[in-house]
């Protein structure tokens, strides 16, 4: 499975997970070696992980520290910002709590010159949840002033921008909005066939002495650096839906709605990965770090 899913990955995307995921709580920048061997584990060749390091660091995401021959990565303040806001809807998305049937309406009329700004403000309305109910009008069930005014005002858009909550007067009613402003239908496939496509290795998983579910059982593909690959991809197909995923309340979503049942999946398998998966990335740092102290003491 590893070499027909990470062939349509992007490399920086790559990079993001690992470091989202098993990276992001060190206190101290990774080896190059161990991001070539950890990433190598997707299939990556070390000249594709230092040129997509080269090029995260020109960016901005990732800074590079030199000692000697050697190269350390680590994550730059923005970089860091942005994984904490991802791990955050991913882990933590809105509670599902019931709706009072007010909608947060945000439009706006920013002229073409600006483009650039009126795509990144729809950009982080999509990020709430919004859904475009025209061009310049998109609606929300949650309410969402707090966020859409600090974007406004970051993307210096507020004379441009208004905010209203209310209720819906008419004429259609709140299943054709959410119709009309989100693509449930699609999004439901989605689901549908991530839980499909994970739930046998799930299973398979859970019952295997590598993970500590079950101790006696061993089968072959439990070595911690499967384990590392199954979650790595586990979390790399799956941060793609809260991206998507409005979070819309109960009422608002159609019967048999399978985004709850992916996100147990999801959450429990990630779980009964952790341990082995953790560890191996470890005892591959260990080596980087140890060559640091080296370079420390020296």
């Amino acid at each position: 499975m590893t070499q027909a899913v990470t062939s349509t990955l992007r490399s920086q995307d790559l990079v993001f997970t690992l470091y989202g995921d098993y990276l992001m709580d060190r206190d101290r920048p990774v080896w190059v070696g161990s991001l070539i061997t950890l990433l190598g584990q997707l299939g990556m060749s070390p000249m594709a992980v230092r040129t997509v390091l080269s090029r995260m660091t020109r960016k901005g995401w990732l800074t590079a520290e030199r000692r000697g021959t050697r190269s350390w990565y680590g994550l730059t303040r923005r970089g860091r910002r942005l994984l904490e806001e991802g791990a955050e809807r991913i882990y933590h998305p809105p509670a599902a709590e019931a709706w009072d049937g007010q909608w947060s309406v945000v439009t706006f009329s920013i002229p073409e010159e600006r483009r650039r700004v009126r795509d990144a403000l729809r950009g982080r309305l999509a990020w709430l949840g919004c859904g475009p109910l025209s061009n310049g009008v998109w609606i929300s069930p949650h309410d969402v002033q707090g966020q859409v005014a600090a974007i406004a005002a970051d993307l210096k858009v507020t004379r441009q921008l208004q905010l209203f909550r209310g209720s819906h007067a008419g004429f259609t009613d709140s299943a054709q909005l959410v119709r009309q402003c989100w693509d449930l239908d699609a999004l439901g496939r989605r689901y549908a066939a991530f839980i499909a496509r994970w739930k046998i290795d799930f299973e398979h998983c859970r019952q295997c002495g590598m993970t500590g579910a079950k101790a006696g059982i061993h089968k072959p593909c439990t070595a911690p650096s499967d384990c590392f690959r199954r979650r790595f991809l586990l979390v790399h197909e799956y941060r793609a839906f809260p991206l998507d995923d409005p979070w819309l309340p109960p009422a608002l979503l159609p019967e048999g709605w399978p985004g709850q049942a992916a996100a147990r999946l999801f959450e429990t398998y990630h779980d009964v990965l952790q341990a082995p998966a953790e560890r191996y990335v470890a005892e591959v740092c260990a080596e980087g770090d140890a060559h640091m102290e080296e370079r420390d003491d020296a």
